[in-house]
């Protein structure tokens, strides 16, 4: 795995933003059934407090879901860490880690940011181009080098980049795109959340190399549209 470092100097944070709160919220991750301890270590080191609006810090380690502006949120720590380690786990069983990973709403980048940690390349879709600004000047203070990311229609995949080892949604849609399952390897993995606003599932659906693909429901969250176009 990629190491993840300290934050910068500017970025440690302090009272409820300081490296003892993150260390609070890692407990919580481990005694609330996450298992992978690369990603718990990942999320104690990350600054998640860069990734909201100022007037949200003192909330910044709580185990729950903020806005972040244009109808969007950072999702709460145990589903990102749920959903980090539940594409992580396929290939510890089969084949390493994946190289290559498309992550689909880049939001505040936090998300994006544990997994630049974890695998060497990692590329991330934005339709919201407000949004995507904000997320690349954290990237550069945070010094991720391993992370590209577009602002486009996130519908529509990283087309010119695939095939992907593991895909990541961070909205739900009734259905996973075709277009999004045509760029993940024959035999990777993808995980997202499917359903309406008042009933989601977030999935798991792994490809056995011969076409088709084995899906598993992973339990109940709640995100916000997949939603297609740019703004």
């Amino acid at each position: 795995m990629t190491v993840y470092p300290l934050p910068p100097a500017e970025l440690k944070g302090e009272g409820m933003t300081s490296q003892r709160a993150r260390d609070r919220l890692a407990t919580l991750l481990k005694d609330s059934g996450i298992r992978d301890t690369r990603v718990i270590e990942v999320i104690r080191n990350l600054p998640r407090h860069h990734f909201i609006d100022q007037a949200l810090h003192s909330r910044a380690y709580e185990n729950d879901a903020l806005p972040i502006g244009h109808g969007q949120t950072i999702s709460q720590p145990w589903v990102v860490a749920r959903m980090t380690e539940a594409l992580l786990e396929h290939f510890d069983a089969k084949q390493g880690m994946p190289q290559k990973v498309l992550e689909i709403g880049t939001g505040s980048g936090y998300q994006a940011a544990v997994l630049a940690a974890l695998v060497p390349q990692l590329f991330t879709v934005e339709r919201i181009e407000a949004l995507l600004r904000q997320a690349r000047r954290r990237f550069r203070q945070l010094g991720l080098t391993n992370l590209r990311s577009r602002h486009d229609d996130g519908k529509l995949g990283w087309a010119d980049e695939a095939p992907f080892d593991a895909i990541i949604l961070t909205a739900a849609g009734d259905t996973i795109p075709t277009r999004i399952l045509d760029q993940l390897s024959p035999t990777g993995v993808l995980v997202a959340p499917v359903g309406s606003p008042s009933r989601q599932t977030l999935i798991r659906m792994r490809g056995d190399g011969q076409g088709d693909f084995i899906q598993e429901e992973l339990g109940p969250v709640s995100f916000v549209p997949l939603l297609g176009g740019i703004g």
